[in-house]
């Protein structure tokens, strides 16, 4: 069953001028998120996909960042072929369990200047 769904779009322009923030890097990107896109050629753009994972995460999880949560609490990891998937701080971990999830689909894409994502979680 479906539990919640959440979209996001994400304006590369935008993110690259954000992104010229240490400390905005710092606050929302684990340190991982900020290695793999540092290493990436457009960094902007894998930045924008990242943002946009993490708010379409909160979107469908009905869940804001007044919640208390913080961005770098959601992670963006590939798997062996590539595939995003988030990874949950403790904080969501406890969340998770609470609300009876048993799955979180994540897809992302860019295109021009915007990156976009969907997240799909299941109960």
């Amino acid at each position: 069953m479906i539990a919640g769904i959440g979209i996001d779009l994400v304006s590369i322009g935008r993110m690259a001028d954000k992104i010229r923030e240490t400390s905005f890097v710092q606050k929302v990107f684990s340190p991982s998120e900020q290695e793999y896109c540092e290493s990436c050629p457009r960094k902007e753009q894998h930045y924008a996909g990242r943002f946009a994972v993490k708010e379409a995460f909160l979107k469908a999880s009905g869940k804001g960042l007044a919640a208390g949560y913080d961005l770098k609490d959601i992670q963006i990891v590939h798997d062996v072929s590539g595939k995003p998937l988030i990874t949950l701080s403790e904080s969501f971990k406890e969340m998770n369990h609470c609300m009876g999830w048993t799955a979180i689909h994540t897809s992302l894409s860019h295109e021009g200047d915007n990156a976009i994502a969907i997240v799909i979680i299941e109960k």
